[in-house]
């Protein structure tokens, strides 16, 4: 039986906010720079996704989630709150995909919904960073997003050592 992927909208709730944070723990665990050291306690974890979750509710991001036959699987988020000379702009973060569900297409997945709900929302241009030496690059490169620049030693793996980010930008049409 082939597996049923779908998307939603996630909102705040003890069984979503503990997903959310199984995923953030393993994302990390296994190197990624998603803004966490590791070994990151679950406690901490589970306060991000509950104020994530909180400004989702509140309009302010959308915090999507892609469900493989009822499970969570990974996710991403399309900020909303931008600066007031900035409505027409969004940022994508959070992009993490549960090891055992990598290289199905379901980031790109994420990705083209979000954008969807960027343009529905009036936005035209989205940015996003993502590390530079193991990042997500070559994928949204593939969804038409436009490098910006690198910015060396920006932020620590979570097993330490410095890396850069890249930044990435998409106008909407």
């Amino acid at each position: 039986m082939t597996p049923t992927l779908q998307i939603v909208a996630l909102h705040s709730d003890s069984a979503t906010v503990a997903a959310l944070s199984d995923i953030l723990i393993e994302t990390v665990a296994n190197g990624g720079s998603v803004s966490f050291m590791h070994p990151l306690a679950p406690e901490v974890a589970a306060g991000f996704w509950t104020k994530s979750l909180a400004a989702a509710d509140a309009g302010e991001r959308v915090v999507l989630g892609a469900m493989v036959d009822g499970d969570l699987v990974a996710t991403v988020t399309l900020h909303l709150d931008c600066p007031p000379n900035q409505p027409h702009r969004g940022e994508i973060a959070k992009m993490m995909t549960r090891v055992s569900h990598r290289r199905r297409g379901i980031a790109r997945a994420l990705m083209v919904e979000a954008e969807r709900i960027a343009r529905e929302r009036g936005r035209t241009l989205l940015t996003l960073d993502t590390g530079t030496d193991d990042g997500a690059g070559p994928l949204y490169e593939q969804l038409g997003y436009t490098l910006a620049g690198v910015i060396p030693d920006y932020a620590f793996r979570p097993h330490g050592g410095l890396q850069g980010t890249t930044l990435y930008w998409k106008r909407l049409v």
